[in-house]
């Protein structure tokens, strides 16, 4: 109400655009079209209107189709997903579903954030598929292959999310376990994200705030393989 009397001109650009998307909004039709609508709003004004928009979403049950770079934006508003690279869809799925599923290596490294880690190696065809890297043996059992030919032989990238790894006596309890060191320690407030190293790489990992580690702590490390994505190297494709 404090705004009805001014002019567009006399709106900052974050007023403009909620003014931009409310004058969408109260037409009725069929299907809205919003291309990054709170690109320039601030992050606290994003954060409520991402939560304005889903309700209206759920209320009007219109078709909304939202273009975004934001990853959060995509994976809290949409039922679908269409991650898109030079014009082309990569993936067309649930949000969970490309989360947890990415059918190539960008898709993966696209959503997540902190971003998927990515370990170069090679893959061992056997009875029991083995992925290694630099000292690091990972079985496979547990990981479910997109087809009977990805268990070829062949040069391939192992992805796990930091989320996915656990630390200490919650990691002994994994299918697969190492030995670390703590190379970077970066605390961001609700949670704190820990680098080592993994196969000679770096990799990185969530643990609760009120855990104490510096640089140089030996750590133990673990995961489920079933909840990783293995990617062919040459292709980038999962395999």
């Amino acid at each position: 109400e404090p705004l009805l009397q001014r002019k567009p001109s006399a709106l900052s650009g974050g007023q403009r655009q909620r003014v931009a998307i409310g004058r969408a909004l109260v037409r009725d039709v069929d299907v809205f079209l919003f291309d990054e609508p709170l690109s320039n709003l601030d992050a606290k004004l994003r954060s409520e209107l991402r939560v304005e928009i889903k309700l209206l979403h759920r209320r009007l049950q219109n078709t909304m189709i939202y273009v975004t770079h934001d990853q959060i934006e995509a994976m809290t508003l949409a039922d679908r997903i269409a991650v898109m690279k030079g014009g082309v869809i990569q993936q067309l799925d649930a949000p969970q579903t490309i989360y947890n599923r990415p059918v190539n290596r960008f898709v993966a490294g696209f959503l997540g954030s902190p971003a998927m880690n990515f370990i170069k190696g090679h893959l061992e065809a056997s009875d029991a598929p083995v992925f290694k890297a630099d000292g690091v043996s990972v079985p496979l059992g547990r990981y479910q292959f997109d087809n009977e030919g990805g268990r070829a032989a062949k040069p391939c990238v192992f992805g796990i999310r930091p989320e996915h790894i656990a630390f200490g006596e919650a990691a002994r309890a994994m299918p697969f376990t190492a030995e670390s060191t703590v190379e970077i320690v970066d605390p961001m407030g609700s949670d704190t994200l820990v680098w080592t190293k993994l196969g000679g790489q770096i990799l990185s990992f969530r643990v609760e705030a009120d855990k104490t580690l510096r640089n140089g702590d030996a750590i133990r490390i673990g995961f489920d393989p079933a909840r990783a994505s293995l990617f062919d190297a040459e292709t980038d494709s999962r395999l």
